[in-house]
């Protein structure tokens, strides 16, 4: 095959181009998407096309750097109020499940499959993190409670960074002491300061730079998350965690231009899981995998009906959980690429070992078939079990750019179906003085709001405001967005 530029160039545009329209595929006939990218990575294979791709190290670097923006987008997107209430839930679904799932699928695999203890427990840590990824593109399609939303984000977003730490301990020849505990709970904190720390200081900079181009606030934003995780790898901590939490401050603070900023990170995030999921079926072997089938069905029924289940079990114990939705929850544990990257530790390590190169086989496989059954059924079973909801109004959009050396703003609203927005008169509104209705567009057409303007829902709105009551401006308009024209005697603060 020829590898000049303009060739590698051309299939990776079409690559890409090809699986932008295998999602939209992807969403008429069920199938999530990354079977598709995968089949994609296959297809450009030894097997098909001819494409010789074999290098382990370079596969988990790359899977690594994709897996920081997907992890950006994730919490760039994920909004505070809607994870706060599952807050501690994630928390328990990251740290403890993880722990039991380990233990409890390392055990099982032991017993069945005759793996030495110590590659057992590596290939339980392997199973165990759901990915972030296929949580983020499939469950956002799916109408499920709140809360169980929240904490299933949470999760997947959080528990990589553990799940990493147990891998890289499990594939190290290094002993394990009682100093390893406390190694991993040295490098959650700090991953999570770190990312704290960025975050907050990323929105500072960013709200206060008049930067000369619209394009550079996106660049700059997923810049600040991508140095969270070089950050915190420095400070011999978890960078995953790091660059989570500073997207998740950052997609929660007032950020200019913040359309754009959660598009131009969607997008992003869209070609990571692309490049990702086909870069992993290029470094698949189909030949080799018909020897994983046995090993993956294995692996897979205890992980479905044994880790999994008993790490929710007792995760959750603490909230006293309705049985149905711990059901969800551990149906819901949707693995992705992840598992995959970090079968390709062990393999980095020691690449002779034949075990950590089955293990990198019988994950492809798993990660196959648990996709088809639970990615395809998650709708149904949340149907089944009553955790489902009807679809609810989203969150008021808004966006902001400052204008320079006006000490002003502009924000841009955009006024959801369910709002309560819909039905308020301006005069209504009480906007903090430095700060007025100058456009409202309706139907297409623009016009100079008055006090008597009523508002309704799919309004755009043009507010300007000065720098200083800014932020007074956008909690008055979430507040009347959630609560009505009422908003303050009903305690609405309209904070995020």
């Amino acid at each position: 095959m020829d590898y000049s530029l303009e060739a590698m160039l051309g299939v990776g545009a079409a690559v890409v181009l090809v699986s932008v329209v295998a999602v939209r595929a992807s969403v008429r006939i069920g199938l999530p998407s990354l079977i598709l990218y995968l089949g994609i990575g296959v297809l450009l294979g030894e097997s098909v096309l001819g494409v010789q791709f074999s290098n382990a190290p370079l596969t988990e670097s790359l899977g690594l750097a994709a897996l920081v923006l997907i992890l950006t987008e994730g919490g760039l997107t994920t909004r505070w109020t809607q994870v706060r209430p599952a807050l501690w839930q994630g928390i328990a679904l990251s740290t403890v499940a993880v722990a039991v799932s380990i233990g409890v699928t390392g055990s099982a695999l032991h017993l069945l499959l005759g793996l030495e203890w110590r590659t057992a427990f590596l290939w339980g840590a392997v199973l165990s993190s759901t990915d972030a990824a296929a949580v983020f593109s499939v469950l956002r399609g799916v109408g499920v409670r709140r809360r169980l939303a929240g904490a299933l984000e949470l999760e997947s977003g959080l528990n990589d960074a553990p799940v990493v730490i147990a891998v890289l301990m499990l594939a190290s020849p290094e002993p394990l002491t009682w100093l390893s505990p406390v190694l991993v709970v040295y490098e959650l904190l700090v991953g999570a300061a770190v990312g704290a720390a960025l975050g907050i200081a990323g929105g500072w900079a960013l709200r206060r730079a008049a930067l000369p181009a619209t394009g550079l606030y996106p660049l700059a934003t997923v810049a600040v998350c991508v140095l969270g995780f070089a950050a915190g790898q420095s400070l011999h901590a978890s960078g995953l965690l790091a660059t989570y939490v500073a997207a998740l401050v950052l997609g929660n603070s007032n950020l200019p231009h913040r359309g754009g900023v959660l598009s131009f990170a969607e997008g992003t995030g869209w070609l990571a899981q692309i490049g990702l999921f086909v870069l992993l079926g290029l470094y698949a072997s189909p030949g080799a995998l018909a020897g994983a089938v046995i090993p993956a069905l294995v692996a897979g029924v205890v992980l479905v009906v044994l880790g999994r289940p008993l790490s929710v079990l007792v995760a959750m114990l603490p909230f006293r959980m309705p049985w149905r939705e711990q059901a969800f929850l551990s149906w819901a544990g949707l693995r992705g690429a992840v598992p995959i990257v970090l079968a390709l530790i062990p393999l980095t390590h020691a690449p002779e070992s034949p075990t950590n190169r089955m293990l990198v086989d019988v994950v492809l496989v798993l990660v196959v078939l648990l996709t088809l059954l639970q990615g395809t059924t998650l709708p149904v079973v949340a149907r089944l079990l009553g955790v489902a909801r009807s679809t609810e109004p989203t969150e008021i959009q808004l966006d902001a750019a400052p204008l320079d050396q006006l000490s002003a703003d502009l924000l841009q609203v955009r006024v959801p179906v369910g709002s309560k927005l819909h039905g308020v008169y301006l005069r209504e509104l009480r906007l903090p003085q430095g700060a007025m209705v100058s456009l409202v567009v309706r139907d297409g057409e623009g016009f100079t709001p008055t006090l008597e303007t009523r508002l309704r829902q799919r309004d755009q709105l043009l507010v300007v405001t000065t720098s200083t009551v800014r932020a007074r401006a956008e909690q008055r308009i979430r507040a009347v967005d959630r609560a009505g024209r009422l908003a303050r005697w009903r305690g609405e603060s309209g904070r995020s």
